[in-house]
């Protein structure tokens, strides 16, 4: 029997939002919750299918290479061009941010303009001929995508020193969200599970923006708690805490 501890936020006047705890997915009846809190569980599966939206959906991979993706970039390929997170960057800026240099260099801009637009208008987009996404999903994944992109974006530069990449969070309280949140999935020493092919303090340390998006959403096809629900400054603390952590020996 699933367990659930009621966790209560004053947001907008509204009390929101069951989590799982342990690991278990966040559960939420959109029946019985505030129009508020299902736009929250919209914009945090939307931040999954950026992330892998055929892992979210339980499609097969794409094998072929998307037609979008610059042939000046070899070092990409496959199901991997065809994630929105490889084109527009972790940080949705692009060319213009993490994505400026290294292996995901294409070229490509970002999204941040994006924010605010109306849904119906990105949902066109992703449509398009250069997106291809057209049949792919289903239309509640195309909103839930959109309203990520529309809705979902956070000051990233104003969590993450961009030079340093240093998280602007309270390590001491994010030690206490990771003992409670974390802990028993990742490890005393975030070296769990062995799967990951690295620790989290080395993923924190290099793309501590891929790492703050999968606290805020969690991770595609695994049962991670996503903390959006909460104010964003816990994922910051959190990310912080993950930066102290053991690197790879």
């Amino acid at each position: 029997m699933i367990v659930l501890t009621e966790w209560r936020k004053l947001v907008s006047g509204a009390i929101i939002v069951v989590i799982a705890l342990a690991g278990l997915p966040l559960m939420i009846s959109a029946a019985n919750a505030a129009e508020d809190d299902v736009d929250i569980v919209s914009i945090t599966r939307g931040g999954l299918l950026y992330d892998k939206w055929y892992k979210v959906i339980k499609a097969p991979e794409p094998q072929e290479t998307h037609a979008a993706w610059p042939a000046s970039n070899t070092n990409k390929d496959g199901a991997t061009t065809w994630r929105c997170k490889s084109c527009h960057g972790w940080d949705m800026m692009g060319n213009e941010g993490a994505y400026s240099s290294g292996s995901y260099l294409t070229g490509i801009p970002g999204i941040t303009s994006m924010a605010n637009v109306p849904i119906a208008d990105i949902i066109a987009i992703l449509k398009d001929d250069t997106h291809g996404f057209e049949g792919m999903m289903d239309e509640g994944d195309f909103y839930d995508l959109a309203n990520f992109v529309s809705n979902g974006q956070i000051d990233i530069d104003a969590l993450i020193e961009r030079e340093t990449k240093s998280a602007n969070g309270d390590a001491g309280q994010g030690g206490a969200y990771y003992g409670t949140l974390c802990l028993n999935c990742h490890g005393v020493d975030g070296d769990l599970p062995k799967d990951m092919g690295t620790t989290l303090g080395t993923l924190a340390n290099s793309n501590p923006w891929e790492i703050i998006q999968k606290i805020l959403n969690g991770q595609p096809g695994e049962q991670m708690p996503a903390m959006r629900a909460f104010d964003v400054q816990v994922s910051t603390d959190i990310l912080a805490y993950l930066q102290t952590l053991p690197l790879d020996e």
